[in-house]
């Protein structure tokens, strides 16, 4: 199965008795092919509805179906086109459903009061003169396998979704809590660095002021201890103690100076202290803006997970068909060889017809040319004869007993004429199907031509993938190497063979029920994400030649059928049961 077309679109249903109602309706288009006997394709319409799990209508659309849907419906196209012009216009659809007055409009009609049974799925074109059909499609409502199936695909897919979430969540549950503890211990950090600041301020201004207040009652205590001793000294010494007096009120004065330098430096200091816890507290304001810009990145982080989660799951799709489509290659290539052969001893043995036919042509003409020479002799008889009638015809009303004689002969030539002309019929009869035996080889060998280059494109299109998976490979194991060498210091024997290396980490769990590969590195404890998710996509692409175990890719009885390969491969590695042949809608049963 390959799906084309899946979007959700809204839809016009109307049934019996009731109003027309607009619906959100999920259209999928899907393409089919089957190779046992005949490459056929198939396409399927399918309708559902995302709320309402029951809601399932579909049709099957054969190449045969679609030659009746085109002679009734007068399609000007053929079957290669209709899914891309069909899908074109839902896409139109699709793109004018917000409008006011949509152009494109898609109605589903029921002819039951409820929706059930068939129903009528037309694409419709509005104008200001009339309505446009463009498609008419009579869908089947979904039975009761149909359904069970669809419910187990989607709960499968949900199971699934809901897995790879929950692991995604623990990640970013386990980063973000990380990354809290981390905010956490900086900015209990922070805090501890703010109250060793403060305390260091306050204990060097206490110290400062308390020194300058014992330096302030010393000289106090000198200038006491100074006035009483002058008071005791005689007359004599005045003059002697004036001059030391003189002496030590300049020293007392340039002390004093100095002392106010240092409570100048002290000021500035304070007001630069303060200056500093401005600062930092203006720090922890924009770090708790930090903290909620933090958690806003959380919210659009997770927000992103679950977008990267959806890519990741359908590039894992892509990469398990993809490497499905590499083993049915080299199952093919063997094949195309094989029809190569055969088709080469078809050709020549069309040759040969060819040549032989085309003697036999020879030889027609060459009887045709006789006999065109013998027409002609006859119809030159023919006119002598004419002739000879009309002088007969002069002469009749007394010759009336030659007449009869003359009668007689004409019969006679009739008849020869008729035999001949007889004779010409079946030599242009026999012409005319050699012509078309012709035909029908010349046609016989284009399309053996065209298949030929089709299996050389094929071939050489699954080489390029091949040196392309391989080359991959090859990265993948160096850069794998030297990581492994660079972290962990391994055994003589391993550095040795790198391929024991490449096949211990590239160990991989094989599922083919869902159509997935899962890869576990083992034996590489201190392998980064990103190079997990890297050896994954080498592993899916490349199987056993990145070093898959043999055991994961044994044949199971509930593995999915695989759409798209040969007849003969099918039947041998992916036992299909018996499906149940699905009624069209335009042929009986």
């Amino acid at each position: 199965m390959e799906e084309l077309f899946s979007k959700v679109l809204h839809v016009y249903v109307r049934c019996r008795d009731s109003e027309e109602r607009k619906a959100n309706i999920r259209v999928t288009i899907e393409l089919q092919q089957t190779s046992s006997p005949i490459h056929k394709r198939d396409l399927l319409v399918k309708l559902t509805d995302d709320k309402d799990p029951y809601f399932l209508f579909n049709l099957f659309i054969s190449e045969e179906d679609f030659h009746s849907l085109k002679v009734q419906q007068g399609l000007l196209i053929d079957f290669a086109s209709f899914p891309q012009k069909f899908i074109d216009l839902l896409n139109l659809c699709y793109a004018e459903q917000e409008s006011v007055n949509p152009r494109f409009l898609l109605h589903l009609s029921c002819q039951s009061p409820v929706l059930e049974g068939s129903a009528n799925f037309s694409v419709v074109e509005t104008n200001a003169f009339k309505h446009l059909n463009h498609l008419f499609l009579r869908l089947a409502q979904g039975s009761d396998k149909e359904v069970k199936d669809f419910l187990a695909v989607c709960l499968s897919s949900l199971k699934e979704e809901k897995q790879a979430l929950e692991m995604k969540l623990k990640k970013t549950d386990d980063d973000l809590s990380r990354q809290l503890s981390y905010a956490q211990q900086t900015l209990s950090e922070k805090t501890k660095e703010l109250d060793k600041l403060r305390s260091e301020w306050t204990s060097q201004t206490s110290c400062l002021s308390s020194r300058h207040s014992q330096e302030l009652q010393s000289e106090r205590e000198k200038a006491v201890q100074l006035q009483s001793r002058l008071r005791e000294q005689t007359e004599q010494l005045r003059q002697e103690l004036e001059s030391a007096h003189n002496k030590s009120s300049q020293q007392l004065h340039g002390k004093l100076t100095e002392l106010e330098a240092s409570c100048r430096e002290l000021t500035e200091k304070k007001y630069k202290n303060e200056s500093v816890i401005r600062d930092l507290k203006i720090k922890l304001v924009g770090a708790e803006e930090e903290c909620q810009r933090s958690k806003q990145q959380v919210l659009s982080l997770r927000r992103e997970n679950s977008t990267l989660d959806t890519e990741v799951h359908e590039k894992e799709r892509l990469v398990s068909q993809l490497q499905m489509r590499v083993a049915v290659l080299e199952q093919e290539v063997k094949d195309k060889d094989q029809l190569m052969r055969r088709t080469k001893e078809v050709l020549d043995a069309t040759q040969q017809q060819k040549e032989s036919m085309e003697e036999k042509a020879e030889s027609k003409e060459l009887q045709t040319r006789k006999l065109e020479a013998t027409v002609k002799s006859l119809s030159e008889e023919l006119i002598k004869a004419n002739g000879i009638i009309k002088k007969l015809q002069g002469e009749v009303r007394g010759l009336v007993g030659k007449l009869k004689v003359k009668n007689t002969v004409t019969v006679s030539q009739e008849k020869v004429l008729q035999e001949t002309s007889e004779k010409l019929q079946n030599v242009e009869k026999s012409l005319q199907s050699a012509q078309q035996l012709l035909t029908t080889k010349d046609e016989q060998v284009s399309k053996l031509k065209e298949k030929l280059e089709t299996t050389v494109k094929k071939l050489n299109d699954s080489r390029e993938v091949l040196k392309t998976n391989e080359n991959v490979i090859s990265w993948l194991n160096r850069q794998l190497n030297e990581k492994q060498l660079s972290r962990n210091p391994q055994s003589p024997e391993s550095l040795e063979n790198p391929s024991v290396l490449s096949t211990t980490r590239l160990k991989a769990q094989f599922y083919p029920q869902s159509g997935k590969s899962a890869v576990f590195p083992v034996g590489a404890v201190d392998v980064t994400p990103a190079e997990q998710i890297a050896v994954q996509h080498a592993t899916r692409q490349t199987g056993d030649s990145a070093g898959l175990d043999s055991k994961y890719f044994e044949r199971r009885d509930d593995s999915t059928p695989i759409y798209g390969l040969s007849s003969d491969l099918l039947q041998r590695e992916f036992p299909q049961p018996a499906k149940p042949t699905v009624a069209s809608a335009y042929f009986s049963a």
